[in-house]
């Protein structure tokens, strides 16, 4: 059978946990997670992959260092932060996004 899935359930199951992903969905070898942001991340840069920020629910900044601005998303808004590119999501309220990104690529938050 193939599966229908609620990102209402997905939120549930992050049970708060701020920067603490949870796999919604594999695609080949990309998965779509699921986290909550709320405060800041940290600063980090992928060197191999570039990273899609979907937000569902609130209101969320990816800061960024020069050359790059940084870039504030909404409720349906997302962006692609290319590789290599130092950036820390931040968030002053609860958002809930959606990442695409390589499966082999795992972080979590501290």
């Amino acid at each position: 059978m193939i599966p229908i899935i609620y990102l209402e359930n997905k939120i549930k199951e992050i049970d708060g946990r701020p920067y603490y992903p949870i796999d919604v969905a594999k695609v080949n070898d990309q998965v779509v997670r699921m986290a909550l942001v709320r405060g800041d991340y940290h600063w980090h840069q992928h060197t191999n992959e570039d990273e899609l920020f979907y937000v569902i629910r609130g209101r969320m900044t990816i800061q960024m260092k020069s050359p790059y601005s940084n870039i504030t998303l909404s409720a349906g808004e997302m962006t692609v932060i290319p590789k290599g590119v130092e950036h820390c999501p931040t968030s002053k309220e609860d958002t809930y996004i959606l990442m695409f990104e390589p499966y082999a690529l795992q972080s979590k938050g501290d």
